[in-house]
């Protein structure tokens, strides 16, 4: 049964549509100095081949926003239309007047209403974006974060709840102070010129249980669109597992217009992968398709060898290197299901229930390999070259299935 989601203004970021009425984009944030612009433009067309519909970059200095321009450039004269997101604090409003070419450039301005100033410089500051982002026409996302809250309203919250008769727990003050913070600064956003079409809100928490209750609040409060993410996710399977957690419960509720995961790179490790885990939650929860499923049995005393295992993994590397091309020439190939069992318990059973699926000998099993195609038996792969033959097969299947 279809997700039914929460009804939410539609967004125009350059290319890219946000909202209820399109589906849920993956976005992702470089990681290297914007004023090297080699190396950022190196990252960004990394990122959007794995798969990220929107790229932010840090906007944070002189260098870095003169930059901006160049780096827009680069990527046009190689054909990618990318919409980029300035993310701004503390000094956006100096930056955004000192190089108009960088506010013409951005597709899109990440504004931190606890980073934009103090006292009266606060709403100051805070104005002076706003009426950047009127004049260039640009969508802003009103981004708080538990890190880096609005003191001032935070305190104000804690005076008023230690007023109470019974007063609520310090998280539940946290979240409701970053609820307020976004929808305040969302109002006053539009008080001062920008629509309803031009602002997405984001509250971010690192608890996977206090990013659920805020974004439950946050939706009975605003039809504005959504971005969720879970900030600070952390590293490995911590990150994937939590955001995945936090996220798979809201996205199931029908909140959230677009996502990121917000994941520590290993050492040495792709900053794709943050793509790759986000595009994943999307198809395990049947909301989007980004490449073909592999379907693989966690293996058993059935299975003492690990040839499944490598298959496994060479045919989902296959498919998700292939898929930037495959994008253009295959139309649906991303709904594809490929399996590769390890023995004949349930081997023969899933291969027939995907699309193309391939049974290995398990543990004192006939050394043959069925493959079926749309549930029939087409051919039994015997030898050295299983795997080679398997891929071609899976491709010959994609080219006769699914070309345009």
């Amino acid at each position: 049964m279809a997700i039914q989601r929460h009804p939410t203004q539609a967004v125009q970021v350059g290319s890219v549509f946000l909202g209820a009425q399109y589906p849920i984009v993956v976005q992702s944030m470089t990681n290297t100095d914007t004023a090297d612009v080699l190396r950022t433009v190196a990252q960004i067309i990394e990122l959007h081949r794995a798969g990220s519909e929107l790229v932010r970059i840090t906007v944070n200095n002189d260098a870095a926003a003169a930059a901006v321009p160049e780096i827009q450039e680069r990527l046009l004269r190689i054909g990618l239309d990318v919409p980029l997101v300035g993310d701004f604090h503390f000094n956006g409003h100096k930056l955004l007047e000192k190089f108009p070419a960088c506010a013409e450039a951005l597709a899109k301005f990440r504004i931190n209403p606890g980073n934009v100033g103090r006292g009266k410089k606060k709403d100051e500051q805070f104005a002076k974006m706003i009426e950047f982002a009127c004049h260039y026409q640009k969508p802003v996302r009103i981004g708080v974060n538990w890190g880096s809250l609005d003191q001032e309203l935070l305190a104000a919250q804690l005076d008023e709840n230690a007023q109470r008769s019974d007063p609520l727990p310090l998280p539940q003050v946290t979240r409701d102070a970053l609820v307020e913070s976004a929808i305040s600064s969302a109002e006053r956003a539009m008080t001062l010129g920008l629509g309803k079409h031009q602002l997405v809100l984001s509250c971010k928490m690192s608890g996977v249980q206090d990013l659920i209750k805020v974004y439950q609040a946050l939706a009975k409060k605003t039809d504005l669109a959504l971005h969720l993410g879970l900030t600070e996710a952390g590293m490995g399977s911590k990150g994937i597992v939590a955001s995945t957690a936090a996220l798979a419960v809201l996205l199931q509720q029908g909140i959230g217009d677009t996502i990121r995961i917000s994941l520590t790179p290993e050492p040495g490790g792709a900053r794709t992968q943050e793509v790759v885990v986000a595009q994943e939650i999307l198809q395990a929860l049947e909301l989007r398709a980004f490449t073909p499923a592999v379907v693989s049995c966690p293996g058993c005393g059935r299975t003492s060898s690990d040839y499944f295992q490598h298959l496994a993994a060479q045919i989902q590397g296959y498919l998700r290197e292939k898929m930037p091309e495959w994008r253009n020439q295959y139309a649906g190939v991303e709904n594809l299901t490929v399996a590769v069992m390890g023995c004949v318990v349930n081997g023969p059973g899933e291969s027939k229930q995907a699309d193309i699926g391939i049974s290995l000998p398990g543990t004192g099993e006939r050394p043959v390999a069925p493959v079926y195609i749309e549930g029939e038996r087409v051919v039994t792969l015997k030898g050295e070259h299983i795997a080679a033959e398997f891929q071609a097969l899976v491709s010959d299947y994609i080219e006769r299935r699914f070309a345009r």
